[in-house]
């Protein structure tokens, strides 16, 4: 029986400090494992431990940067399903490349679909992660995909500062469900910003569709890449009377100016999680503060080991 297996928690070098906080939840050492670089930049990895008819979970979010971690995970998947495991589970925390889930130009890939089949090829039985950017995601997936949401933790975050006059804000159209999700749970009025993208990693809001003055913003995203949305967003309700601004995300990329762009705006603090590790600039920002999801992926692991339900979790 697969619950009989025993427990394995192994971690690649993208968030080491998240699997420890996992490990400690369900009272487990982590799995050994080498992992380097030939002097070539080739990446390797050895198993430390016996992993014969164990139930096995690597840990590795593919954020910055996106090619390395990707491989990593790919190699420490082949090396694991030669170990004779029961079954192997990826859990990816932040899936790189899950915005390019469709062909939204002539002649581009649907690199989404692409990582997806190298995951599963590479020997990965399921699939444990948090928040992708598009649900449908999941189906680019032969593999049963756990698909956890933040929401109950970022929603608690909001509810602690405890905010005068708080009023939700969506950063654009796309993310009006996810938004509507934070107000009902929070029985708070819901914003929309218009955003034009005319290029990648560059977007103008048009527009703010409802009434914020007076109002303590708060600005709910997914992802916060070079976080150029985030500040707009923030400057355009300030424009419009908004007392003050705060920004919830889940997937803290800050890539390029995006910590100096946080520093220098009007937001009073940006929450996000830990799906990704921090640089050091992003640690040491008094805009920056980080949640752990350890407990939530803790207890899917514990879960899905043992066959029991996740269902409650994907709330």
């Amino acid at each position: 029986m697969l619950r009989e297996s025993p427990l394995l928690v192994f971690s690649g070098r993208a968030n080491p400090a998240l699997t420890e906080s996992i490990c400690g939840y369900l009272q487990i050492e982590m799995g050994r494992m080498r992992l380097g670089n030939f002097s070539d930049g080739e990446l390797y990895c050895q198993i430390e431990e016996n992993a014969r008819g164990a139930d096995v979970f690597i840990v590795q979010p593919t954020g910055s940067p996106p090619n390395d971690n990707l491989m990593e995970l790919l190699i420490m998947l082949d090396a694991l399903r030669r170990a004779s495991p029961t079954r192997v589970c990826v859990v990816m925390p932040y899936m790189g490349y899950a915005r390019q889930d469709r062909k939204d130009a002539p002649r581009v890939p649907i690199t989404a679909k692409l990582v997806a089949k190298l995951i599963t090829t590479a020997g990965a039985g399921r699939v444990l992660t948090i928040d992708l950017h598009a649900a449908q995601i999941q189906g680019f997936f032969d593999i049963p995909v756990d698909h956890l949401y933040a929401a109950p933790v970022l929603i608690e975050a909001i509810r602690r500062k405890a905010l005068p006059n708080p009023m939700l804000v969506s950063p654009d159209a796309g993310g009006v469900e996810r938004a509507r999700a934070f107000a009902k749970r929070l029985k708070l009025d819901l914003a929309i910003m218009d955003k034009r993208r005319p290029e990648a990693n560059r977007a103008e809001i048009m527009n703010v569709i409802g009434n914020v003055e007076g109002c303590d913003c708060v600005i709910v995203d997914d992802i916060i890449d070079t976080a150029g949305t985030l500040v707009n967003s923030a400057e355009a309700l300030i424009e419009r009377g908004a007392r003050s601004v705060y920004a919830t995300g889940v997937h803290p990329v800050f890539s390029g100016p995006a910590i100096d762009r946080l520093n220098a705006s009007p937001i009073e603090k940006v929450i996000v999680t830990d799906t990704i590790a921090l640089s050091e600039k992003a640690r040491t920002s008094p805009k920056v503060e980080q949640l752990s999801l350890a407990v939530l992926l803790g207890e899917a692991i514990r879960r899905i080991h043992e066959g029991a339900s996740v269902s409650s979790l994907f709330v």
